[in-house]
């Protein structure tokens, strides 16, 4: 097998990016290249470099001029730059692998070829090299199913049209933008082809358009019901989306039906199990597949996220322990073990961690894992200077792939006060489902929302469910594709009145508000119990307390308010598992804190008494007296339970977890001034209105 020349086509050739000087002269190189002009393809570029150092594109093109004038060692130095500048470059891993090869080293060649195509999964190459090389390793069982593995995807590759090939290479650098663009083009002339609509299912997902790729993995499984990977991705977006028990459904059957990939079909349907409370079932089915790959560190912290939700707080701390014992840069098993808020790391586990942290061979997402863990195992030991810095360098680099906008956050707080106004609740006020089920906890991350639900669960009128999307993905469907609020061309005056929604509710059928209202209880029914009341816990629908007040408008609404600084520093040291991208910045959060304050007075303003606050300071102060009163708002008579809320068993997915299973404390409600020295950005961001409030200096 030839090596080639350079793997540039996939990518530029379908559609090239915009002309500009530098693209045009490395695309003259790449054209030598193909010529055989290898010498003047180097020089052309290393001239470009001098001009433009950061173009790693034509770095890239100087290392394969490189590999073909026999500069091995050369080109593999040009590509470790490539590599660090662009790091989910995978043409750069598969062309150092070429290298390799010329160098005759095997191992390092297949090393580079496996990196390569879990980058990019298109590079139909390195996987052709990867099947040569596993055919010449030992014959055994793992090295058998990783050649049969290698095999299937050359074949389907092969298969893909090369339009969709190009499509895989852009996800896989994350050009979304690109890849929708060249799908959707694809999907023109192939409206019901399976593959191209899973890529535009994969790409809607990457940009949270979860409606959109549920509904397209949908078509893919009524068109294809025996395309097994278009069934798990759909049931793997129904776990994203929250519908376990139709995820459950959708992976019991995959499971039941073909044993051959039952690890990552099991590890699915342990997930759906979880979701559904089957925690006995998630065990079961984690812990087999613990025994079948004693050495994936992934399963353990898995494992011990279902233990530590049950409340059997020492199994999952033991399993997140035997998780990095397995790999000890694996990020995700030192901050779950933060995230326990009472574990406390020793001298010789804070010492690997930052080694690991240091190692810049450590994965990113690692990275971002051991420093929030090192904050918090700095804070325990008294050492805030450090752990802020940890802390700050977490923030920093999550942040770097965060897609918060404050002036999209001040659009959608002016589009809620603009159009959910006095006027809009006095005509459409009742026009909604009657029933008194739920009551909706909102507000803020890590203000004390997670105690709340606790108490309220623990009355036996109750059902503690979780954070359900339900009525954030009502606002997306009613959002449509107006995101920001750019209007129609038939509707040139939209713009200066706000996105389509909220705007949308004062033009709706008072019917539609009634039928909302109907199908968010029934989609809501699969996470309850027997009793008539439950909660819903998602923080963010504070948004959407009006599209509330409509659909369902004997709901209760408590808005769980804690003190801006401690609320928003606690926010900041905590490692989200998704979304609340607002949290990664000191001045991000306290924007963010500040747009809620100003909101929630609107709704107070307009829809008055609908909103309960429940400030968690008054909480720790006077727990009895906080829990009637949350007890009369929600209209259900008063329990001891609720004050003993610590004693209730059940499922809690929060950080918070491990701190509502003791009783009341107040440790950490002043634990934000160790850190006042750098919260200056914070204070600013809250604004005068807020500090003055809260009597922040």
């Amino acid at each position: 097998m030839a090596v080639a020349v350079a793997d540039v086509a996939a990518a530029d050739s379908p559609a090239p990016p915009a002309t500009v000087e530098p693209d045009a002269r490395v695309r003259q190189a790449q054209a030598l290249l193909g010529r055989g002009a290898s010498a003047e393809a180097a020089a052309a570029m290393q001239a470009l470099l001098r001009e433009a150092p950061g173009h790693s594109e034509a770095r890239y093109t100087l290392a394969v001029a490189q590999r073909l004038q026999g500069d091995y060692s050369g080109a593999l130095a040009t590509l470790a730059e490539v590599a660090e500048a662009r790091p989910r470059f995978g043409r750069a891993h598969q062309e150092a692998g070429y290298n390799h090869l010329a160098l005759r080293r095997p191992d390092r060649a297949y090393a580079a070829f496996d990196r390569a195509v879990a980058l990019d999964p298109s590079l139909l190459q390195s996987w052709q090299w990867l099947a040569k090389l596993c055919e010449r390793q030992p014959s055994g069982a793992a090295a058998r199913g990783r050649l049969a593995a290698v095999r299937e995807q050359i074949a389907f590759l092969g298969a893909l049209p090369e339009q969709l090939r190009a499509v895989v290479s852009y996800i896989s650098e994350d050009r979304l933008a690109d890849a929708e663009r060249l799908c959707k083009h694809f999907l023109r002339d192939n409206k019901t082809h399976v593959e191209g609509m899973r890529l535009l299912a994969e790409i809607a997902t990457r940009n949270r358009t979860f409606d959109d790729a549920e509904f397209l993995l949908e078509s893919c499984v009524a068109f294809e019901p025996d395309h097994r990977a278009a069934r798990i991705q759909y049931a793997n977006i129904l776990l994203r989306v929250q519908k376990f028990a139709q995820a459950h459904e959708q992976a019991a059957a995959l499971l039941e039906d073909a044993p051959a990939d039952a690890g990552a079909v099991r590890a699915l349907y342990a997930s759906a199990c979880n979701g559904v409370g089957k925690s006995a079932e998630a065990i079961a089915s984690y812990q087999r597949l613990i025994a079948a790959h004693p050495d994936n560190p992934a399963y353990r912290v898995s494992l011990a996220h279902v233990h530590k939700a049950a409340g059997d707080l020492d199994q999952a701390v033991a399993l997140y322990r035997r998780a990095y014992r397995i790999k000890r840069d694996h990020g995700d098993a030192y901050w779950s073990l933060a995230n326990t808020k009472s574990y406390r790391f020793d001298a010789a586990e804070v010492a690997q961690m930052r080694a690991a942290e240091a190692d810049a061979g450590t994965a990113e997402v690692d990275r971002i894992q051991l420093c929030f863990a090192l904050g918090s195992a700095l804070e325990a030991q008294g050492d805030y200077a450090a752990a802020f810095r940890y802390f700050a360098k977490g923030n920093g680099r999550k942040q770097a792939t965060a897609s918060h906008s404050p002036e999209q956050l001040q659009v959608r707080v002016e589009s809620q006060i603009a159009a959910c106004d006095e006027a809009l609740f006095a005509a459409r006020g009742e026009a909604g489902c009657p029933a008194p089920d739920p009551i909706f906890i909102v507000g803020l991350p890590r203000a004390g929302s997670t105690l709340l639900e606790q108490i309220l669960a623990s009355h036996s009128q109750v059902d503690g469910t979780m954070e359900l999307h339900n009525v954030l993905n009502l606002a997306k469907r009613l959002r449509g594709r107006d995101d920001a609020g750019p209007a129609p061309a038939e509707d040139a005056g939209a713009a200066e009145r706000g996105p389509r929604y909220p705007r949308i509710l004062a033009t709706l059928d008072a019917d539609y508000f009634r039928r909302f209202g109907e199908q968010f209880l029934a989609d809501t029914r699969p996470y309850r119990g027997t009793a008539p009341r439950f909660i819903d816990k998602m923080p963010n629908n504070f948004f959407h307390i009006g599209l509330i007040r409509l659909m369902l408008p004997n709901a209760k609404v408590i808005d769980a308010r804690r003190h801006p600084l401690a609320c928003c520093v606690s926010g900041f040291k905590q490692l989200f598992g998704e979304g609340q991208e607002f949290s990664y910045g000191l001045a991000e959060i306290g924007n963010y804190y500040r747009q809620y304050v100003r909101l929630m007075d609107h709704w107070d303003a307009v829809l008055p008494g609908f909103v309960l606050r429940v400030q968690h300071e008054d909480v720790v102060a006077d727990l009895p007296a906080q829990v009637r009163r949350l007890l009369e708002f929600c209209e259900l008579h008063f329990e001891q339970a609720c004050i003993d809320y610590h004693r209730t068993a059940r499922s809690v997915y929060t950080p918070s977890a491990e701190q509502v299973r003791r009783p009341i404390y107040r440790d950490g409600l002043a634990q934000w001034r160790h850190y006042e020295p750098w919260l200056g950005p914070l204070k600013e961001a809250l604004g005068e209105d807020v500090r003055v409030r809260y009597r922040i200096d």
